[in-house]
């Protein structure tokens, strides 16, 4: 027979697990009722269409809400234009029944750009690498000043940033673009590749190599962005762009299945790319 105490510690341990069992994270319905300052009735809660957008935008603003960070604050920012890109779409379709809806899509849609609006406003004088490229790209110029000053600091460190950076150089010096976006390759994460952000570089380094009339270094890269499955030239194309014995193609092709292991180690390094030779 149990004590009294043992009987008393056994109901408090069955507590305490179930309490555990059920302890869940709030949902958005819940997490709008609690917080009034996330604006959810402006988000057109009972509509069907772009549920997925709409809960990640609710959860960012409330990450937002906690933390009050200008990064928090630009990730709401993207929220927000996803929200947007899915209401554009979802205004447009005509419902069968209930004509309401409609209207209050595009209220929604009005509201996400007032939204925008009034977050860029409260960034506005943010220091953050990743938010003054974020004012950059929106057509302020000091920004663009204030990040180009961060140049070769460990807070660009990133393969987001160096990225960024290659956007500036890309009609001002090849090279130096080719450079930034090695770098980027090199300091990929693995959030990075999971959001795909290996091809975005891949199939600029691609791209900018052949302007500059690197053909080597071009065809490999056209060989590693079709071993990703990217949208590239097919064979014939290349053969036809660039007119390399059958030697060179083994040699370059060998090349490329090295720097695609290594991407996807995340042990890219620039090194590994065959020395182009000089230009006369």
């Amino acid at each position: 027979m149990f004590s009294t105490i043992q009987r008393f510690s056994l109901i408090t341990f069955t507590a305490f697990s179930l309490s555990g069992c059920f302890d869940t994270t709030p949902t958005t319905t819940q997490l709008c009722e609690d917080h009034s300052e996330l604006q959810c009735d402006q988000l057109n809660m009972r509509d069907g269409q772009c549920l997925n957008q709409r809960d990640a935008l609710i959860l960012s603003r409330f990450a937002t809400l906690k933390s009050q960070s200008d990064l928090d604050k630009l990730k709401t920012i993207q929220a927000t234009y996803q929200y947007q890109s899915c209401l554009t779409s979802a205004a447009q379709i005509e419902p069968i029944t209930a004509k309401e809806i409609k209207t209050k899509r595009s209220e929604a849609l009005i509201h996400t750009y007032d939204a925008i609006d009034l977050l860029s406003i409260e960034l506005k004088e943010s220091k953050e690498p990743k938010v003054l490229y974020y004012r950059w790209s929106t057509g302020d110029k000091s920004a663009l000043r204030e990040f180009l000053q961060l140049e070769g600091s460990r807070s660009l460190e990133t393969a987001e940033l160096q990225y960024a950076l290659a956007t500036f150089y890309a009609l001002r010096n090849g090279n130096k673009t080719i450079t930034l976006l090695n770098h980027s390759l090199e300091l990929l994460t693995k959030d990075d590749y999971k959001n795909d952000f290996h091809a975005t570089i891949i199939k600029s380094l691609a791209s900018i190599n052949h302007k500059e009339q690197n053909t080597e270094h071009a065809y490999i890269w056209a060989l590693v962005g079709k071993e990703f499955d990217l949208q590239v030239s097919s064979q014939q194309q290349l053969d036809l762009l660039y007119s390399f014995s059958d030697a060179e193609k083994q040699k370059l092709q060998q090349a490329s299945e090295v720097i695609v292991k290594s991407i996807k180690e995340q042990k890219f390094s620039a090194q590994l790319l065959p020395k182009i030779a000089e230009k006369n």
